[in-house]
């Protein structure tokens, strides 16, 4: 008997029957824009192979006012229609099933030529959009229609129609965006107005026999949100106008409240669906931080929803559900929801890929074959360079020797763990233990590779990462390095001045002001980060109530500018919110003087004015890295070639995403 019963369990819509319950959730992955055709379909044949139920593809404009920002993909003429038969035939071949997303940004559309509900400027967008007319609004509802007939056309097995996340529909549906008194505002059945007669017109336009998945915002997080009797109101509504399902959508994208990152909780939002499915009598899809079989398993068992969306975790791995049903669920790669190589590849204009899985998006460029010439390679250092060197590299046929001095594997993804919020890497370095286990490589930890021990292998990848940068600050002999605070070797005092303000430096200071992480209990986070009932305050958003830091700490930084201002695109912001709810003071444009018994005495300016102490018991140096290449340049020195990938090569940030990507590639070209 399988171990995820109900995940695995058939699906029945009436006109076609799913194999399992699981969505592949929409991801915009900007392959479309490059036009590169066959890259795109082979990106979903993979997943389609891998076992998916169905697939939803990223966001297709149904015009192009609607799209997410000039020239973004869509449908809109024949030969679009002939690009996306390419990927349905593709998947079709590979025994999938794959959705369109229609998807109007409305006024986040990152274009002059956006429309909305009213001429109501989003905070992300500089972009005020046009309030559309009786006409406007026609031609939207019009080319939506005719979005979804052309998907059927070019031989989708459904669409999905996007109302959640605040674009166009959910524009119309609250007040926070909806100032209109005619009769697409106003009272609430006239703000549904829109999304429901869309989904009315898309069925008559596709018929009976197709699927239609409506998108349906059960949590806004914004001001001015749908409150729950309007959720279901609408819900039902839509049913009647003709979806096949309903899926869940979480949060608008300028909501101040983190929906997907890695801190938000597991499944931090099935209480919502579970609440709806009673409902309706259609399917209902749960999303947000499922990213384990089991997870989705309990989640199906429990009667919180009919099917589970897992998006990224197909990036991390396409063969995921092939994996859980094959009694392999140890072998899938985990999504750690770090956003580093997906949502802000997406919004930097980059194909998005995973940092643990590099090949995701490059699936006809990172080809990894069979070597035809099995070579004896020994890899040094067990971090995520070198242990994706490894993996990759035995996978393909080499017989692979891994070293490190350390007693077990991960490198500094060991001290990453340990900060609250980031437990997910505990289960990556579980799953890279796996790898390395299934792959046969020989494991020598505890051990000081030398040039002697290393004479005999045809190759060596060096990937010994990085070492503490020296500040050069007086009196530093006083403080502790972040490995001290992180590993758990010194026990920081009450007042912590931080040296250093980089993504180490944040880490450290939430390593430092939480007592007990809130990412492990659901109603910790939503008092933390102000996340209501929807039933009790519209659009579920509520006072923020965190938790007292455990210490004062002061977060500095040489730069004058923003402390942060370099973080991830998609959770810079996370960070600091964070750190700023916990009262940790952040300052920029400081000259380390000095460190004393009380504590860390710094000027500001290049004049080195305004001499101020910044009372720490305990000052915590993070002041970047350098490479660890002591080993390759001995090497080198004695002619001897090697390949120096990881914080060996290039010392910046602890950059994982870099790291597993340079190995992987490393790896397949060996």
């Amino acid at each position: 008997m399988s171990q995820y019963p109900h995940l695995l369990r058939p699906l029945d819509l009436g006109h076609v029957t799913l194999p399992n319950r699981v969505l592949m959730g929409s991801m915009h992955t900007n392959l479309e824009e490059r036009g590169d055709w066959n890259a795109v379909a082979e990106f979903y044949a993979e997943r389609a192979r891998g076992g998916v139920g169905l697939m939803v593809t990223g966001g297709m404009a149904p015009n192009p006012e609607g799209g997410v920002f000039p020239g973004a993909s869509g449908l809109y003429t024949a030969q679009d229609i002939a690009h996306h038969r390419i990927i349905t035939d593709r998947v079709h071949d590979a025994g999938g099933r794959i959705a369109m997303q229609i998807l109007h940004a409305g006024r986040y559309a990152y274009g002059p030529d956006c429309v909305s509900a009213s001429a109501v400027k989003s905070p992300i967008s500089p972009f005020a959009p046009r309030a559309l007319d009786e006409a406007g609004i026609e031609k939207q509802i019009a080319d939506i229609a005719t979005a979804a007939a052309r998907a059927r056309e070019a031989g989708y097995d459904g669409v999905e129609v996007m109302g959640s996340e605040g674009y166009f529909l959910n524009q119309f549906l609250v007040r926070h965006v909806n100032r209109r008194e005619d009769r697409w505002g106003g009272s609430f059945e006239n703000r549904m107005r829109l999304p429901v007669e869309v989904m009315r017109r898309v069925r008559a336009a596709v018929g009976p026999d197709f699927i239609v998945i409506f998108r349906i915002s059960l949590i806004d997080l914004v001001p001015d949100g749908s409150t729950w009797d309007e959720v279901v109101t609408l819900a039902k509504a839509i049913e009647a106008a003709g979806a096949s399902l309903l899926n869940t959508g979480i949060g608008w994208h300028e909501a101040r409240v983190p929906t997907i990152a890695t801190s938000v909780p597991r499944a931090a939002f099935t209480w919502l669906t579970a609440r709806l499915r009673p409902e309706v009598s259609i399917p209902v899809i749960t999303s947000n931080r499922i990213n384990r079989p089991e997870v989705a398993e309990d989640i199906l068992a429990r009667g919180e929803a009919d099917m589970v969306s897992l998006a990224r975790p197909f990036l991390a791995d396409p063969d995921f559900v092939v994996k859980a049903a094959s009694g392999r669920a140890d072998e899938i790669a985990p999504c750690i929801a770090c956003n580093q190589a997906c949502l802000d590849h997406t919004f930097s204009g980059k194909v998005s890929s995973c940092l643990v899985n590099p090949r995701a998006g490059a699936e006809t460029e990172l080809i990894i074959a069979p070597t035809a010439t099995p070579k004896t390679v020994a890899v040094v250092g067990a971090g995520p360079a070198g242990l994706s060197a490894a993996i990759t590299a035995a996978g393909r046929g080499h017989a692979v020797t891994l070293f490190d001095r350390a007693p077990e594997i991960g490198g500094q993804l060991r001290m990453a763990r340990r900060v609250p919020g980031k437990e997910e890497f505990y289960g990556l370095t579980d799953w890279f233990a796996v790898m390395l286990d299934r792959a046969g490589i020989t494991l020598r930890l505890n051990t000081e590779a030398t040039p002697e021990a290393l004479a005999a292998f045809d190759e060596v990848v060096i990937a010994t990462g990085v070492t503490p940068r020296d500040p050069g600050i007086p009196g530093q002999e006083r403080a502790v390095s972040y490995i001290d605070i992180l590993t758990g070797r010194v026990e920081a005092g009450p007042r912590v001045a931080i040296v250093g303000a980089g993504g180490i430096g944040f880490d450290v200071a939430e390593f430092l002001t939480v007592d007990e992480s809130p990412t492990l209990k659901l109603q910790d986070w939503m008092r933390e980060w102000g996340v209501g009932d929807p039933a009790e305050v519209p659009g579920g958003l509520a006072q923020p109530a965190p938790e007292a830091p455990l210490r004062a700490v002061t977060l500095l930084q040489r730069k004058p500018e923003k402390p942060g201002r370099k973080l991830g695109k998609t959770t810079g912001w996370i960070h600091r919110a964070a750190l700023a709810a916990k009262g940790v003071k952040m300052i920029g444009g400081v000259n380390y003087e000095a460190i004393d018994e009380a504590g860390l005495h710094v000027s500001f300016g290049p004049a080195r004015e305004n001499p101020t102490l910044i009372a720490a018991d305990t000052v915590v140096l993070c002041a970047g890295q350098l490479s660890e290449r002591s080993l390759a340049d001995q090497l080198s020195a004695a002619g001897r070639a090697v390949h120096v990938i990881g914080g060996a090569d290039v010392a910046g940030e602890l950059d994982a995403k870099r790291a597993i990507d340079q190995g992987t590639r490393l790896g397949a070209a060996l």
